[in-house]
């Protein structure tokens, strides 16, 4: 990988699989968004990005030190997701799996934001979730003057503690709103550490999540792969199933594909959810 200072911008080049349509399409996140031309713009971790890609180069907003201390980290640029698809190709299913989603690459997102996030997600659709996300930072989060338009940061759960079920009601989230307010509670009080989460086992952390209110296996699998960065989580949803049944029949263990199931679930559920449906 190569970057360069373009002024306002940072070019990355000479990298491979590091694709922002599959990377912010593939169900990961829910606060980037493109424009008519392709043109992503984002919030993560408190900051406002917008990236477009120009033949074989990535642009993204800001300065070298943006880049240095965030982005770089946020969009896993120094992992090697060239290697790890062909690690992953072990048979002809993932070998057309994993050359359909090249260019995915698993975002370091914000503990707080991704167990918040997927919470909302259960039972949801993409375009609802997105919806339901960004009333509550309009609502709850911090201003972010950017270009000359105003973004919200994703609220703290100290914030979201504070609240009763009253105050989310402008999100006509139903029923998650007391799950929501459960999970912020649980992290403002310190009832359960998301920073030491992330250094635990994948199985501790598991458990740990799903004593959450309203947390079950999808939620936490989801958290651990997308907010604590384990990349041997292995979410299952209906779109899972159907290709594990299909390809690996009952007996199916993730573990086929470690150190890296979180990633060869991401290409599954992208090649499944779109040339198979």
């Amino acid at each position: 990988m190569h970057y360069s200072d373009r002024g306002g911008e940072v070019e990355i080049s000479a990298i491979a699989d590091f694709n922002l349509e599959k990377t912010f399409e593939c169900g990961q996140c829910f606060r980037w968004d493109a424009d008519e031309n392709g043109v992503y713009t984002g919030i993560a971790l408190g900051r406002v990005a917008r990236l477009r890609g120009e033949g074989s180069s990535i642009f993204i907003s800001g300065t070298i030190e943006d880049f240095e201390t965030v982005w770089r980290s946020y969009f896993d640029l120094d992992k090697d997701y060239l290697k790890i698809r062909q690690q992953l190709s072990i048979d002809p299913f993932m070998k057309e799996a994993t050359q359909f989603g090249a260019g995915i690459r698993i975002l370091r997102q914000d503990k707080w934001e991704a167990l918040c996030s997927f919470i909302i997600s259960q039972c949801n659709n993409i375009p609802r979730i997105k919806k339901i996300i960004s009333i509550l930072s309009m609502e709850f989060g911090d201003k972010i003057n950017f270009d000359g338009l105003v973004f919200y940061s994703f609220p703290s759960a100290q914030r979201i503690a504070a609240l009763c079920e009253a105050d989310l009601a402008p999100l006509r989230c139903g029923y998650r709103a007391q799950y929501i307010l459960s999970a912020a509670r649980a992290v403002a009080n310190k009832e359960i550490d998301l920073d030491s989460l992330a250094q635990a086992t994948s199985e501790h952390a598991r458990k740990k999540l799903k004593a959450l209110h309203g947390v079950g296996d999808k939620v936490a699998d989801c958290v651990l792969l997308f907010g604590l960065n384990k990349l041997d989580a292995f979410p299952i949803d209906v779109w899972m199933k159907r290709a594990m049944s299909e390809h690996y029949g009952k007996r199916f263990d993730p573990s086929i594909f470690s150190p890296y199931a979180g990633i060869a679930q991401q290409y599954i559920f992208h090649y499944t959810r779109n040339i198979q449906n």
